[in-house]
Formats: C-alpha cells, structure tokens, sequence
C-alpha cells in the first residue's frame, strides 16, 4: 500500500505525494491531466523503484490570470516545487543506501517541468537527479508556437459558460491531434472524464506556460535524459520531442509506434520497459 507523505517548498507551500515501495525514488510528474490516477497503469511496472507521485500543489484550482502570474513564474515555481521534492525523497529515502539519487519521469508539462528541473540543477552545479525520462514535453515548435491559440479559445469557452466543451477542446487538440471520430464515445470510456472538468482552471494555465516558452538552443542538462514520443499523437509534439532531444546534449530518443500522447497510461508496459532499460544502460 502506498504511504502519503508531504514535503515543504522553499515558499512554504505543502506538495503531498505518494511512496509506492522502496528502492530507487522515481518521481512521476503528471501533466494536465488526471494528477495521480494517471500513473496507475504504469506504476505497476516499476517495481524494483520507489515511485514516488505528487499533487502539484494548486492543481485545478483557480488561480490568478498570467497578468499576474507570469508564464515564466509559472513554470519557474514548477521547478522549485519539483526540487523540493527531490531534497524530500532523497533525504527520507528508506531503501538500500546504495539506491542512487531520484529519477525525474515526466509526462507532458510534467516532462517539460523534468527537463527544467534538472536543467536548473545543473547550472547550480547540482547533480540531486540520477537521469530524466520525459514522454513528449510539452514544448512548441517555433513555427506552430507563433499561431498557438489553444489558452485563449478553452478560456473564451469557459468564459461562456462551457466548462465541457474548454476541456474536451484540449483533449481533442492535444491528446488526439484533432483526429478523433466520435469524442464523445471515447470520453465515455475514458476513466477520469468528466472529473477532470474540474481541473479546467490549471489547463488553461498550463496551455499558456506552454505557448510563450522557448526552447534554447542548447539545453544544459548534464544527467542523461530519455526522450520519448509516439506516432499516433500530434504532429507539433512529435517534432518537439525530436527538438528536445537535439537539445540535450546528454539524450537517446525512443518513438513509439502506434501510441498516443497518453503513451505512459496507454502503453504502460511498453514505455516502463524502455525506461528501465535505459536505466539499466545508462
């Protein structure tokens, strides 16, 4: 049975996780959808780690406009929340000694949030992680970055009232490229519709961090990072995966055919494998 636990960012804000078994901290950093119950496919798979699953602190709750918070602010605060994580989990890590420091395994904004995280570490000199996973993060390719509207068009549809139709925007968008026959007849079998209604607010949010991030040239990252994409999920984050891992100076990129942007609870077996043996070879 996991056990919850809570660390304490440097503001002071709470960030509850669950510690599923001991050995190695892998932290499972969700992106926006679903918090917790995303992992629940994949978590099996990892059984030699401790994962290690956080609520992000303010998730779907609503918070201040980016006029205030700033999409810079934004994923910046991510990052600190991220780690402190990482100084929690190492710190209290009640496996082997011999364990190794957390890993990162991010999906989406959370892999985006990995890769910053780390990235962060290593211009302080910091070598808290052992290595980062990140399935498609959550990075936009300049020439699609430019005409990105997505934030705007779910907020004018909860403005309007349509807190559905904001969200099952972003799932038509984002998890099925626009793609999808009957979204309806799929949502009604997707396990966290419609509760993830409720995180409507911090999508949106999520979307316009998104949308105004540029990727570097050169993302100084000195762990060693897996980067991972499907055929089946949108073509920007497809390239921006590929982008990601020209980046990192550090990477090795697996595509998965025929796998969506949900790769890590669609294919969980799949992806656990390739991330453990990376591990394993790295």
């Amino acid at each position: 049975m996991p056990t919850t636990q809570t660390a304490t960012a440097a503001d002071g804000t709470a960030i509850e996780y669950e510690r599923h078994g001991d050995g190695q901290p892998l932290i499972m950093l969700h992106g926006g959808m679903a918090p917790r119950e995303y992992w629940r496919p994949v978590i099996p798979h990892f059984e030699e780690f401790g994962a290690v699953v956080p609520q992000r602190p303010g998730f779907g709750t609503c918070l201040d406009s980016l006029d205030e918070t700033g999409p810079d602010e934004v994923l910046a605060r991510e990052v600190e929340y991220v780690r402190a994580l990482v100084d929690a989990v190492d710190d209290a890590d009640t496996g082997d000694a011999d364990d190794g420091d957390p890993i990162l395994f991010g999906h989406s904004f959370g892999a985006l949030t990995a890769i910053e995280t780390a990235r962060a570490l290593s211009a302080d000199g910091e070598r808290a992680v052992e290595a980062v996973a990140a399935y498609e993060p959550a990075i936009l390719p300049e020439a699609f970055a430019e005409h990105a509207d997505l934030a705007d068009r779910m907020q004018e549809r909860l403005d309007a009232g349509d807190r559905e139709g904001s969200m099952k925007r972003y799932v038509e968008q984002v998890i099925h490229a626009g793609e999808v026959d009957d979204l309806d007849a799929w949502l009604a079998d997707w396990p966290v519709w419609p509760e993830c209604v409720d995180l409507l607010e911090e999508v949106i949010r999520m979307n316009r961090a998104v949308e105004r991030y540029e990727l570097p040239d050169r993302l100084d990252v000195e762990v060693p990072t897996l980067v991972l994409t499907g055929t089946e999920g949108p073509q920007f984050l497809r390239d921006s995966a590929r982008d990601a891992h020209d980046a990192l100076p550090h990477s090795r990129l697996v595509d998965f055919d025929g796998v969506s942007h949900s790769g890590p609870s669609e294919a969980p077996e799949r992806v656990a494998d390739e991330v453990e043996a990376f591990l394993a070879g790295r």
